[in-house]
């Protein structure tokens, strides 16, 4: 029943009442837990460890009593210790990055491809779109959920796709006034590129055919909305996801409301958590945002903590609840031009090299409307000494290389001499320096 589609194109669940949405969780949450302790190791073990079984939970509100799980449970399980299928039952892999040479790998069988799809497809819908449509997919593809992610809902939705992938910003422009899409899906950031190459071109980006943009992968202001309306003369809708979840398509921003992103609760159960001490709060309450899957086969997560500040808010244009503006995180993550970035992750690179000290300092600033990475290392002391400026510059050559190879971020780095870097009064250094303007 509640899969099917009313009169007006949307799914029955998206206006189903309370009851009926809690009791199709409920029933798809058992049906997890019951799938995760029975086939994934790790699972097995937390929920043991903590004393509890798929059979304790009787309502919703029995997951808190479960574990959470986190990125390192992710990565010591690499690469596909936390499948809940045999590996040959998995049809695509996805990888966010995470340590060196370590990204965060997911999976999907080809019912949970078929699902992300729909669900980007409900997103796109929800923004506005229809069948028939074109779609410029400027988000990467590969490894990264966005681009396949985004394509896949398109497709499903009825759209024509052009998948032009991330950069090549000219090639972008010439796409939009010879293809004539009607939505891009792009980061808001690389959307005000596009923007002022149209502009530079002499072209007004308030008369292409764009009508829609959809835009996810990086935390954005109302006053970025704001700005890229009015420029490009489009509705700016805001999207959702994250790799370990699902991808894109978690949640989405109606374009009737544009209230923030409807979380699709028929697939995915959030929870908000106080940061320190675990305990769930009360809608409305900021918190960190904590997800479980509920209908996931090759992938489920149990309470997986995203480390994204926000709150839940009660539902408007869809029955489902909706999600505040990230106003941060819970760890040290930053977020790069949309890619994720731990320091931790530069510093395993930093030690790769004998010459450095494990002190740095990672410098984020806007040029334009994009963020930029300055790295700045420092030699240790008997490499202060032995190198000359030709060997310093080679070396930050190489860590540059490194860097953008294994994280997948560019940056500059600048190699100063031994204690160079300022420390602070208890001796460390300051790792990051967010000089980007605060919303």
């Amino acid at each position: 029943m509640l899969d099917r589609k009313t009169a007006t194109g949307l799914d029955a669940i998206e206006t189903a009442s309370t009851d009926e949405l809690q009791a199709l969780q409920l029933q798809r949450l058992k049906h997890t837990l019951a799938q995760v302790y029975q086939n994934v190791p790790h699972y097995r073990a937390s929920f043991d460890a903590a004393g509890v079984h798929p059979e304790d939970l009787k309502s919703l509100s029995d997951l808190a009593k479960f574990p959470f799980t986190t990125k390192k449970d992710l990565r010591d399980n690499y690469p596909f210790g936390m499948f809940a299928v045999p590996r040959e039952q998995v049809v695509r892999v996805h990888a966010s990055s995470g340590t060196t040479g370590k990204p965060t790998v997911v999976g999907y069988t080809q019912k949970d491809i078929d699902t992300w799809a729909d669900l980007v497809a409900r997103s796109i819908r929800a923004a506005g779109g229809r069948a028939g449509d074109i779609v410029q997919v400027s988000y990467g593809y590969g490894l990264f959920t966005g681009g396949l992610g985004a394509h896949y809902g398109a497709e499903r939705l009825g759209c024509t796709v052009i998948p032009m992938s991330g950069g090549q910003t000219e090639k972008q422009v010439q796409l939009i006034q010879d293809f004539k899409p009607d939505i891009i899906m792009v980061t808001p950031s690389y959307m005000l590129n596009i923007i002022e190459e149209l502009n530079r071109q002499g072209i007004d980006a308030a008369r292409t055919s764009l009508k829609i943009g959809i835009f996810g992968a990086e935390p954005w202001t109302d006053a970025m909305r704001t700005e890229i309306e009015s420029r490009a003369g489009i509705d700016a809708v805001d999207i959702y996801g994250l790799s370990e979840v699902m991808g894109p398509g978690v949640a989405s921003e109606c374009i009737e409301s544009k209230d923030g992103p409807v979380i699709w609760e028929d697939h995915f159960y959030p929870e908000i958590i106080h940061p320190e001490t675990g305990e769930v709060v009360a809608d409305g309450e900021e918190g960190e945002l904590v997800f479980t899957s509920l209908s996931k086969e090759a992938f489920p997560v149990i309470r997986y903590r995203t480390r994204d500040l926000t709150r839940l808010l009660p539902p408007t244009s869809r029955s489902m609840r909706r999600m505040g503006k990230i106003t941060g995180r819970s760890d040290d993550m930053l977020i790069i031009r949309g890619v994720n970035l731990f320091p931790s992750q530069v510093e395993e690179l930093i030690l790769k090299h004998p010459q450095l000290a494990p002190q740095y300092q990672l410098v984020v600033s806007r040029e334009g409307h994009m963020d930029k990475l300055d790295i700045v290392a420092e030699l240790r002391p008997e490499a202060s000494v032995q190198l000359n400026q030709a060997d310093v510059q080679a070396l930050s050559q190489q860590l540059e290389h490194h860097i953008k190879t294994f994280i997948g971020v560019s940056c500059q780095v600048r190699i100063v001499v031994a204690n160079g870097i300022e420390r602070t009064l208890v001796g460390k250094a300051r790792r990051v320096i967010d000089n980007r303007p605060r919303a």
